[in-house]
């Protein structure tokens, strides 16, 4: 049995080696259209590669994923963040688990990462060709041919692994097979602020919850104050949850943060009323009783109009109210956004009713197996997209028979 496994990814790298395990008598070929293979498990986290996420039970791992919660919550059960660790500690990398969940290889370097994919690979017998896309793919027989800008490659089963694109037609081979596939948008993106003096405060980080004004999408986490405008977890989480309705909106739309993770007015009057003898001495670049970073007080201060050296007791009703309001429910006004490299996710891709979950094959053309973002999965940042890669790509290889 000739297998073909197109895109060299975490996904497809997962596929090849649990196909030729599961099925050692199978000719596993694996292809990358470009000359480099596992790219963004290299510059993922920042070089140290967010394997997965320390969330050991499969219904609440799912409800991470904005697109894919019910399709993945079946496959979580024949693979998920338990096995991953295994996997991964059968080839002699441990990882290790940060204070928010995020697992990384106990190095901390992603090259750890690349080699046990590259070794397992090796030794399962899996022959790795780069330079070879994947243009048309069509029936013929019990089996397929698929045309790139060489010669024909015929196979009698394929695993798609080409992760996501941001054009519909970059899929036009796979709608000439039956698939529908779901409009791609991106997803994990920051939100750019232009002109607005917060951008100042480059490199502060605090803990905030974040809204998208007029709707539902809401998220409490870390926020990262950028050159650009805001990131950080929190930013990333709401972006990835919103993705559909902020492309909707060309990403031009309000934001709301509440500095205080979510205090009300109500606790942020009363804290300033029990701390007043104690605040009142003092002057109002002092007079921070959340111990919020002091170039982010300052700025709110100024924000207020409220100046710094100004005792705190004689701050007037009206600018203690507005820095109140700052600090509970300030407002941007976001126009566009940035996605990078190591962080960008597609949602959108191939639909998951035309794929059965339990074994990742075509329910349009059998034969024809899914792994990665290549379907219409995507996670919030985390190490998720990973886990679903690692899980897709597993059962993916597992059922080819």
């Amino acid at each position: 049995m000739r297998v073909a496994v197109f895109g060299a990814g975490a996904g497809g790298f997962f596929a090849a080696i649990s196909a030729a395990r599961h099925h050692p008598a199978a000719e596993v070929t694996l292809y990358e259209k470009s000359d480099k293979v596992l790219s963004k498990v290299r510059i993922s986290g920042g070089g140290r590669c967010n394997v997965t996420h320390d969330q050991r039970d499969p219904r609440r791992l799912s409800k991470h994923y904005p697109r894919g919660e019910r399709f993945l919550r079946k496959a979580f059960e024949r693979f998920a963040v338990e096995d991953t660790i295994a996997w991964f500690a059968a080839e002699g990398v441990s990882l290790r688990t940060e204070s928010d969940g995020r697992m990384f290889p106990a190095t901390n370097d992603s090259a750890t990462i690349v080699h046990a994919l590259q070794e397992a690979a090796r030794r399962a017998g899996v022959v790795v060709r780069l330079r070879t896309g994947i243009q048309g793919l069509t029936r013929t027989g019990n089996g397929f041919t698929i045309t790139n800008h060489g010669p024909p490659i015929h196979a009698d089963r394929v695993i798609v692994s080409t992760g996501g694109h941001p054009q519909v037609t970059s899929y036009a081979w796979l709608q000439a097979l039956g698939h529908t596939i779901v409009e791609p948008v991106p997803s994990l993106f920051t939100f750019n602020i232009p002109n607005d003096p917060i951008r100042d405060l480059m490199g502060v980080a605090l803990p905030a919850r974040v809204r998208i004004a007029g709707t539902d999408l809401e998220s409490t986490g870390p926020v990262l104050i950028t050159h650009w405008g805001l990131s950080g977890p929190a930013i990333l989480r709401l972006s990835a949850w919103g993705a559909r309705l902020l492309h909707a909106r060309d990403y031009q739309f309000v934001v709301q943060v509440n500095w205080l993770e979510g205090r009300s007015e109500e606790e942020v009057r009363r804290l300033f009323a029990e701390e007043a003898e104690a605040l009142d001495r003092k002057q109002a670049h002092n007079a921070d009783p959340f111990h919020l970073p002091k170039r982010f007080w300052d700025h709110q201060l100024h924000k207020a109009g409220i100046a710094p050296d100004t005792p705190w007791g004689a701050v007037r009703k009206k600018e203690r109210n507005r820095l109140i309001d700052l600090l509970t429910n300030d407002r941007y006004e976001v126009k566009g956004k940035t996605t990078f490299k190591e962080e960008f996710v597609t949602a959108g891709g191939v639909a998951l009713d035309e794929v059965d979950p339990l074994t990742m094959q075509s329910r349009r053309c059998p034969g024809l197996y899914f792994a990665g973002e290549v379907l219409d999965i995507d996670g919030i940042t985390g190490g998720f997209n990973f886990q679903a890669a690692w899980t897709t790509g597993h059962i993916a290889g597992r059922s080819i028979a």
